[in-house]
């Protein structure tokens, strides 16, 4: 088993944590978290992963332990974030990946991919959507916000960033919720309540109606470029519907779809079935992913 390094790049200014294991000479796996947590989601995953992999979990700025600048100097889009998450991977030397996309790593992972669609080697969806038929009625007070980003529209949603919405984020939808560690949701609090993190989140919820928009070209991508892809859905996800992931199906018709029997932090309940399907995969694919040269050769 190999071990986790735990490392920061410093990015055009910004300084980047991530998790990175296994050897450099594999195929890459660039994972990418999403609300409201960090690369620490992928703390079970990695391990399973690094035998056969070489893997990479950025924190996103704004997320975990990289850089949170101040809104006044820092822009919090999502676009912004997919272009510092392009450059991590520059720096890092990434030049070929597949990509694992959950929640907000969905459209940053999307847009890195209709930027350079010659890096993807292929995707790994859990609970990243890219269909408006994905998106539950939870999205509501979201959506009104979009509509009207008045103040009292961004201050109705401060009730996402409390404690107990993190917890029924972790929660919701598993059958068991002892098996939920609270390693993940206590430290993603832990981060939520740093000061000025607040506002960052709120500004990301109104900036994510642009990834909405951004669906006919997510979908066109697909169906140009035919990625290899993987939607492994936890099925009771209150955010995420399992339409959405069927719906890969209509632009990648040889898209593998799965589900289990958990909620959106699916990793939580379900991380060796989700790293056996991954495995499983990419090993069927291993003669189209391009691998990384040795050294010398």
């Amino acid at each position: 088993m190999s071990s986790t390094r735990y490392r920061k790049a410093d990015v055009d200014g910004t300084t980047i944590f991530y998790r990175e294991a296994g050897a450099e000479n594999r195929d890459t796996i660039l994972l990418l978290h999403g609300f409201p947590t960090a690369s620490h989601m992928f703390r079970d995953l990695i391990p399973l992963l690094a035998d056969r992999y070489h893997v990479v979990a950025p924190d996103l700025p704004g997320f975990g332990q990289s850089d949170m600048p101040a809104r006044e100097r820092f822009e919090y889009s999502f676009a912004h974030l997919a272009k510092l998450v392009g450059r991590f991977t520059e720096v890092l030397k990434l030049d070929h990946f597949a990509l694992y996309i959950f929640d907000y790593g969905s459209p940053v992972g999307l847009r890195l991919a209709l930027e350079h669609p010659e890096r993807i080697t292929a995707i790994i969806s859990q609970n990243g959507n890219a269909y408006e038929e994905g998106l539950s009625d939870g999205w509501n007070p979201i959506r009104a916000y979009w509509k009207d980003p008045s103040q009292a529209n961004r201050d109705a949603l401060r009730t996402m960033l409390t404690p107990q919405t993190t917890y029924w984020q972790y929660t919701h939808g598993v059958a068991d919720a002892s098996l939920v560690s609270p390693d993940g949701y206590t430290l993603d609090d832990f981060y939520l309540a740093r000061p000025g993190a607040d506002e960052v989140q709120l500004d990301l919820f109104l900036d994510y109606a642009n990834n909405v928009a951004m669906y006919p070209a997510f979908q066109d991508y697909f169906r140009t470029h035919r990625p290899p892809l993987l939607a492994i859905w936890g099925k009771n996800d209150p955010f995420f519907l399992p339409p959405g992931a069927l719906a890969f199906k209509r632009d990648i018709p040889s898209a593998v779809v799965e589900f289990v029997d958990s909620g959106h932090f699916a990793l939580e309940t379900h991380y060796d079935e989700i790293a056996t399907a991954i495995d499983g995969f990419l090993s069927q694919r291993e003669a189209v992913l391009p691998r990384k040269l040795e050294v010398g050769s």
